[in-house]
């Protein structure tokens, strides 16, 4: 039987990812999380201490009617989105913090949306 659990092994490598990944205010930190049901992104100016843009599942514009869920499709919609509210922002360089999540699967698609909507990373 394992002595950590999944969430406290992914926060003990988001913690030594958070170490080596800051966001300054030419190139702040595109933060990632995924719950059971919501996926947030958010892009973060770690010198100021603020949240410059943010997207989340919890957000009826972007949801609409679908039911939460955090999946590939989703992820993509987020992406999409706080590429185009940071890029509103004049912000298009990002650092990507995977929040210790592996980049695979939802992480990636998150990211690759990001990308194709005018985010650099």
């Amino acid at each position: 039987m394992p002595t950590t659990t999944r969430t406290v092994a992914r926060q003990r490598v988001h913690k030594r990812i958070r170490k080596k990944v800051v966001g300054t205010t030419e190139r702040p930190r595109l933060a990632v999380y995924f719950s059971g049901k919501h996926v947030y992104a958010q892009v973060v100016d770690d010198s100021a201490g603020r949240t410059l843009a943010s997207a989340s599942t919890t957000e009826r514009s972007l949801l609409g009617q679908n039911k939460a869920a955090a999946n590939r499709v989703t992820a993509a919609k987020i992406g999409k989105a706080i590429a185009e509210r940071s890029l509103a922002k004049k912000i298009d360089n990002v650092v990507f913090d995977r929040g210790g999540f592996f980049y695979h699967g939802k992480i990636k698609v998150l990211a690759d949306a990001a990308r194709e909507a005018g985010l650099k990373f």
